[in-house]
């Protein structure tokens, strides 16, 4: 009965050490997940921040804790500096949530939306950022891509978003977006200085941000000269104005000038765009439109 009793009670000692070694390699694999933990805490975190993250974590007391407080501010209005310097050069304010789908010791997959303005111009995208670590390298990679644009008239881009969708060029898109911006911002301002200088004879219909820009002249009721200009952007991002003239003169006033060709206007203005550039252009067809212009 004893030599049963020892042989139950050697076979309960080895359960018990095995689950005592099994306990110890747990402990050691969570102090090992632990010291991974605070090197990338350590790695991630410089600086006043790092030195934040320590006074949460109860590293640090007293004296330094208006130290790191006082640091952690200026370094968040530092960057808060930075990125309004960033807004005024770039002309583009942007705003961005994110939502963490997958997250390993070696890939981080993260769904993006960023949402922005730029000009007039109010934009969406929403996008999948996967960052892969591979011999101590990390790789971030795009894809699922979507953009959407606010804009009255898509036209002018429906090649280049699905361009920029399919090839997931991000710096591309916020490249173009900016050019076309600008030249939209040139189209504007040349209206508006001419609808000024001559009122009597320039009127923007749809107002001084759309396309068109029309010509009267003041004692020939009906006789009209419509500039259209327009801004394309093709599928590789390119940003190009597109001037055209054209008329709308009635039978009557043909009569009027039988010695002039009135219907090469549209001709005559495409040379002096080559030869004057726009504002010279369009300053010498109003010109001639109006034989009295507005002082």
């Amino acid at each position: 009965m004893m030599e049963k009793m020892s042989e139950e009670t050697i076979e309960e000692v080895r359960v018990l050490e095995a689950q005592i070694e099994q306990l110890q390699a747990e402990v050691e694999d969570l102090q090992q997940q632990q010291q991974d933990n605070h090197k990338d805490i350590s790695f991630n975190f410089r600086g006043h921040m790092q030195d934040a993250m320590s006074y949460i974590c109860g590293q640090k007391h007293g004296a330094e804790k208006e130290k790191v407080l006082s640091g952690l501010k200026e370094e968040v209005e530092e960057m808060e500096e930075d990125l309004k310097l960033q807004t005024r050069m770039n002309g583009i304010s942007l705003k961005s949530c994110t939502k963490t789908l997958k997250k390993s010791e070696k890939k981080l997959v993260q769904q993006l939306c960023v949402s922005g303005v730029c000009s007039d111009l109010v934009f969406q995208m929403e996008f999948l950022l996967s960052a892969v670590k591979k011999d101590e390298q990390l790789k971030k990679t795009i894809s699922d891509l979507n953009v959407v644009i606010d804009a009255s008239d898509l036209q002018p881009f429906s090649s280049f978003l699905s361009g920029v969708e399919e090839s997931r060029d991000l710096l591309l898109f916020f490249r173009t977006l900016r050019t076309f911006s600008d030249r939209c911002k040139d189209r504007l301002r040349t209206f508006q200085h001419f609808q000024e200088k001559y009122p009597s004879v320039v009127s923007l219909p749809a107002g001084s941000g759309s396309e068109v820009m029309t010509l009267n002249h003041p004692e020939l009721p009906g006789c009209v000269l419509i500039l259209h200009w327009s801004v394309e952007v093709c599928r590789e991002g390119g940003v190009t104005p597109k001037m055209e003239l054209l008329t709308k003169i009635p039978e009557k006033a043909l009569k009027l000038f039988p010695s002039q060709a009135v219907g090469g206007a549209a001709e005559a203005f495409q040379s002096l765009l080559r030869v004057l550039g726009p504002e010279a252009a369009i300053e010498a067809v109003i010109m001639a439109v109006s034989l009295s212009p507005d002082t």
